[in-house]
């Protein structure tokens, strides 16, 4: 079952912004993580094309599935916190 963003599960998004933190050494604390701010870019927590390599990585490790680099949809699925936490959500097999 595929989960939307607007049945976004709290929990989940803390689990990730925890692990983005982690994974990245961020001196930023997980819970001030906003579900809706942008992962990369400019705004929101500023993260670069290396750190989403360096989080799907950790994706693939912890929940069992493989981002592809070359997607069309890694703009989207990389556009929140709670994008991300209900992509995981739909595709993670641990």
């Amino acid at each position: 079952m595929t989960q939307s963003p607007a049945a976004a599960d709290p929990a989940l998004e803390q689990e990730v912004a925890a692990m983005i933190v982690e994974a990245l050494n961020l001196d930023v604390a997980a819970s001030s993580i906003e579900a809706e701010a942008p992962l990369f870019g400019d705004e929101g927590l500023g993260l670069d094309s290396i750190d989403i390599l360096e989080v799907a990585l950790v994706i693939s490790k912890r929940y069992g599935f493989q981002l592809k680099a070359d997607s069309d949809d890694n703009f989207r699925i990389f556009s929140s916190l709670r994008s991300l936490a209900a992509h995981i959500a739909a595709h993670r097999t641990k």
